[in-house]
């Protein structure tokens, strides 16, 4: 751990994926931090409004780097760009500041967040690296000098890289098909990493927090759980934490409502995972009807849990389902959007369901069949949440 405040300087920072999530996050605490920091990636995001004045070059193809700069890259770009893997950067900044690393399959980013909100309303001036945009916190990334609270990503194992002061494991489960072959590799992964952490809080030995949270569902009284006992250990009193996390109003496209128009409420999330569908769907669920426009995310994800993606579906009233997001992987013969399709008119014979290859023709259909009072939900981790200004446009 370091105690200058520019532990990295003189250091020269190429990244390529630098517009995604987690890399602006790592782009923006490494400049804070003394790097001279540059980068590359195929579209501009969000994300890069928080990056001005990095050299940032957007295109098809990554450029070479510059000659003598220290080059990190994007799982979505390993194997196109020569350099060192992003787990190494973050395994960096979190030996540099004392850190807490949130972990587990779902529900990373809520709780990271909630961390940080609660450390930074309190005037702990908390750094953090969360996988989504948080309004209430200006962003997905600060440099602040406190505590430094980070997500943990086991889909290319690298959270075993990180050595922080206090992890949090949220819940286990088996959702990185081409990286592991059982939940049972997932878990000893896990406890391996935390068999060389000092401080660990195991969510799912701990009773939802009983609060009224400004974010709906039993998940997130279990998020909040998690993160209230995080904030113990980092010192923080339990009632002031309690206080200050019922503020608390969510992360991006983590059930974020988009607006409402001829009656109808629009909202999205980044669920992509059957456990996380189902979560949020019984946490949408209100008076009216609940129609739901998901687009899977993988082939590989679409394939081994087409049935358990359609028992989660089945609880919403009309389901519309996309072709998948491939994201970094090739598609795999006879696997398609269609697979879900087919599996939840088994599930619940009867349903109104559909089956849209695009996300414009998913928006078009869900819009004409919803009516006053119903929910709109968009879900997955792909580019779904482009669907709900299309829908809100046709609703108008």
């Amino acid at each position: 751990m370091s105690s200058s405040p520019s532990p990295l300087a003189g250091r020269r920072i190429w990244i390529a994926g630098i517009g995604g999530a987690g890399m602006s996050a790592y782009a923006l605490l490494a400049r804070a931090w003394g790097a001279e920091v540059a980068g590359w990636d195929r579209n501009e995001t969000p994300y890069l409004t928080h990056l001005d004045g990095v050299d940032i070059a957007i295109a098809p193809d990554p450029p070479d780097p510059p000659a003598g700069w220290e080059v990190f890259v994007s799982t979505a770009f390993a194997g196109r760009v020569e350099g060192r893997p992003r787990a190494d950067l973050l395994a960096e900044l979190v030996s540099l500041r004392r850190s807490i690393v949130v972990a587990g399959a779902h529900g990373k980013t809520t709780t990271s967040a909630m961390i940080a909100f609660v450390l930074d309303r309190l005037g702990l001036d908390p750094a953090f690296l969360i996988g989504g945009e948080v309004e209430q916190l200006g962003g997905n990334a600060a440099a602040g000098k406190g505590w430094l609270v980070v997500e943990g990503d086991e889909s290319d194992r690298s959270v075993a890289a990180l050595q922080p002061e206090i992890a949090v494991l949220l819940n286990v489960d088996l959702d990185h098909h081409t990286t592991f072959g059982s939940r049972a590799e997932v878990e000893a992964l896990f406890e391996e990493w935390l068999a060389h952490v000092p401080h660990v809080v195991r969510a799912e030995e701990l009773a939802p927090a009983a609060l009224d949270l400004a974010v709906p569902g039993e998940h997130n009284r279990r998020n909040a759980a998690a993160a209230l006992a995080a904030l113990e250990l980092a010192g923080v009193d339990r009632t002031e934490a309690e206080r200050v996390i019922v503020e608390f109003r969510g992360a991006g496209r983590r059930l974020e409502r988009k607006g409402e128009a001829a009656g109808v409420a629009v909202l999205d999330s980044y669920a992509h995972h059957p456990a996380e569908l189902a979560a949020d769907l019984a946490a949408a669920r209100g008076e009216g009807r609940l129609v739901a426009l998901f687009q899977p995310h993988l082939y590989s994800r679409t394939l081994h849990l087409a049935h358990e993606f359609a028992v989660a579906l089945a609880a919403a009233d009309a389901v519309c389902v996309t072709e998948i997001y491939p994201a970094r992987e090739h598609p795999i013969p006879g696997v398609s959007g269609r697979l879900i399709v087919d599996e939840l008119a088994q599930v619940r014979p009867g349903m109104r369901l559909g089956f849209a290859p695009t996300v414009e023709q998913g928006a078009r259909m869900v819009a004409g069949w919803a009516r006053t009072g119903d929910t709109v939900l968009t879900l997955g981790a792909g580019d779904v949440d482009r669907a709900a200004p299309l829908i809100l446009e046709a609703l108008a």
